[in-house]
């Protein structure tokens, strides 16, 4: 199965220069926990719920903060055409839980996370990944920063 089979396709992107709580207003809305950051019809970073927690109200910073000061500007991400498969070993191997879904032309055409994982190709792929992610530290992990 590829990716654009399972992905979800109508995703709200942030602007760097949103605030933190107008991004986790949008989240709360949209039942989400991180939305794609874009400028110039391009992605330059994601934003988390944890990423909120973490790096921005643990170090008491203000509601008004841009986005830009919290998100992760190193993405991982795929393309729509990889096998789930393959897209899900990496997720495991990433520590991520959700990807950002790129056209070859490295346009942002949907997400897929674990999720969509699960409910697209049953729960032995997600619960792989899910193993991979649930590993304690990580290239990802926010632990180093505090």
């Amino acid at each position: 199965m590829m990716i654009s089979e399972a992905m979800t396709r109508d995703v709200t992107v942030a602007s760097p220069d949103d605030t933190l709580q107008q991004a986790a207003s949008a989240m709360a809305a949209l039942d989400v926990g991180v939305l794609p950051v874009g400028a110039n019809d391009r992605l330059v970073g994601m934003l988390t719920d944890r990423d909120i927690a973490v790096r921005a109200v643990a170090q008491g910073m203000s509601p008004q903060t841009k986005v830009r000061e919290v998100m992760s500007e190193e993405v991982m991400y795929c393309f729509e055409d990889e096998e789930l498969e393959t897209v899900t070993q990496n997720m495991g191997d990433l520590q991520v839980r959700r990807l950002p879904v790129l056209n070859r032309d490295k346009r942002l055409v949907g997400i897929v996370s674990l999720g969509d994982i699960a409910t697209n190709s049953g729960d032995s792929l997600a619960g792989e990944a899910l193993s991979g992610i649930s590993q304690r530290g990580g290239e990802h992990s926010q632990s180093a920063e505090i």
